[in-house]
């Protein structure tokens, strides 16, 4: 059984059970079934033996919506499963159908998870996986990268993951994200502030000059640097021995951003942070009309912010 509403791992595991089965029966057939095209009986009659031989593959699209019969008809084919016929009961997760769930676990059905890939150690996780799929290799930096430039839609990542490995030879950098996927990864005002606290000042203002060309309204990429440097002072000022769950919790932010920031954090001192959170205030007020050039005063600003760590 495959339990779990993420499609792109669903039609996966579908994939994968068939072709498990096509290797040893090249000639199998499989059968998608949906409840509303169900009636009892129709189930036994699929898994009944036939007279011309063959192997089936039947796949059960939202089981939790079979009926209390059609459950039945399941169950009971479960106890004593035919060698040439694989039965795959696809339920979306949740309450409803939980009967056949119970049922299919008692019997010992291999279960697949494929639950919504929501949080974003775990998309970051699935990209670094993707890539390994397909032969790459890529930095959590890097895969965080590719997800603000494509998004969270899994198909489009996997797709990006294929073609980026293609592209590269294997090794997926931040360079390769931004050169494959400029114009959708370098609009960020993050990654600006990302170079910037880095102490890149070239590739901060080659990233600055790109989002504003691609219409990145300044007040954005202000708010970004904001962001990134008021980051480094919350987490250079938290206590010595903090740390994991307890810390996100005190900061109000996830790990992975902590993680990251602390590794930012390395070239900075205390007073280069209070002297970069000025100039940030101070670019502020010039974006929201102190300025005649905001371009200019952003320009001046990341310099700033790069200068003050040193």
């Amino acid at each position: 059984m495959i339990v779990g509403d993420e499609e792109l791992l669903v039609e996966r595991a579908i994939g994968e059970v068939a072709a498990s089965v096509r290797a040893k029966d090249p000639d199998a057939e499989v059968i998608d079934l949906a409840p509303g095209g169900l009636e009892p009986g129709r189930i036994s009659e699929l898994t009944s033996p036939s007279l011309f031989g063959g192997g089936k593959v039947l796949v059960i699209r939202s089981a939790q919506d079979l009926g209390k019969d059609l459950t039945a008809e399941v169950l009971k084919y479960a106890k004593d499963p035919a060698d040439d016929v694989m039965l795959v009961a696809v339920h979306h997760g949740g309450a409803k159908g939980k009967a056949l769930v119970d049922g299919l676990t008692k019997l010992k059905a291999r279960k697949i998870a494929c639950p919504k890939v929501t949080k974003m150690g775990e998309r970051v996780d699935f990209v670094r996986t993707e890539i390994r799929r397909s032969g790459g290799r890529i930095s959590a930096d890097a895969a965080r990268g590719l997800l603000d430039a494509v998004g969270n839609d899994l198909r489009e990542l996997a797709a990006a993951c294929s073609q980026l490995v293609s592209d590269t030879g294997g090794k997926v950098d931040d360079a390769a994200v931004a050169r494959y996927y400029r114009g959708r990864a370098e609009v960020s005002g993050f990654t600006v502030a990302d170079k910037a606290i880095e102490g890149h000042l070239a590739e901060a203002l080659e990233q600055l000059r790109w989002a504003l060309a691609t219409g990145v309204a300044p007040v954005l990429i202000v708010s970004a640097l904001a962001q990134g440097v008021r980051g480094l002072a919350k987490v250079g000022g938290a206590p010595r021995g903090a740390r994991g769950a307890a810390l996100a919790k005190d900061l109000g932010m996830p790990p992975w951003k902590i993680e990251r920031v602390q590794k930012q954090l390395r070239g900075w001192s205390g007073d280069g942070v209070a002297r970069a959170l000025t100039a940030v205030a101070e670019a502020d007020l010039q974006v929201k009309g102190g300025a005649a050039d905001p371009a200019y005063a952003l320009e001046k600003t990341v310099a700033d912010i790069v200068a003050a760590r040193g």
